[in-house]
């Protein structure tokens, strides 16, 4: 029994580590939300599609990488929130990609304003679960997931209505959302200084 022991003991010794995924899920999203925000809230004109490539890439690819080492580290609330986020942008991208004709068919059938406002309320709707997923966990993840829910709903608002004020507003509450979300991931990783997350009891 005792060798069992030290031989378990060795294994769990020798087991890899794993590094913490969060704050690449988190920069991974802030990237991606920010450019998004920018273009949103009317302040870049002229670049609809330049945040494909981070959606695709960063945005997508990553974050889902995220969530699945979320998986391995054994947090469900992580692993949940980075993958669906990540597919969130993957599939955001696939709109815009000529080659799925997604945007075509919406544009042609006049229903873009219905189809993503369809489209972002099921994001809206995802987006307040996961805010009830925060609340045992710190404040500052309560405030991300707070703006994001807010953000989604402008944009949810805006698109079904078609009401350009509030897709500015949505613009504006994806920036801040994407700062906040900057904090978190820099809270998580080792630096001079600690930057504090308001930790639930």
């Amino acid at each position: 029994m005792a060798q069992f022991a030290a031989e378990s003991e060795r294994a769990a010794a020798a087991a890899p580590t794993i590094a913490n995924p969060g704050p690449l899920g988190l920069c991974a999203f802030a990237l991606t939300t920010f450019v998004l925000s920018f273009i949103n809230a009317g302040l870049v004109t002229g670049v609809p599609n330049i945040v494909v490539g981070l959606a695709l890439f960063y945005g997508g690819f990553a974050q889902v990488l995220a969530g699945m080492w979320e998986f391995r580290t054994g947090n469900t609330f992580g692993a949940t929130a980075f993958t669906s986020y990540g597919a969130f942008w993957l599939s955001f991208a696939a709109i815009f990609v000529p080659g799925t004709g997604i945007l075509d068919a919406i544009v042609k059938a006049n229903a873009v304003g219905p189809a993503v406002g369809l489209y972002l309320l099921g994001w809206t709707i995802f987006t307040g679960l996961m805010l009830l997923g925060t609340l045992r966990i710190n404040m500052a993840l309560v405030t991300v997931f707070a703006l994001l829910f807010l953000a989604f709903l402008a944009l949810t608002i805006g698109a079904l209505a078609g009401s350009s004020a509030f897709n500015v507003l949505g613009g504006w509450l994806g920036i801040v959302t994407a700062l906040a979300a900057w904090y978190t991931a820099l809270a998580g990783i080792k630096t001079p200084f600690a930057l504090p997350v308001g930790a639930r009891s």
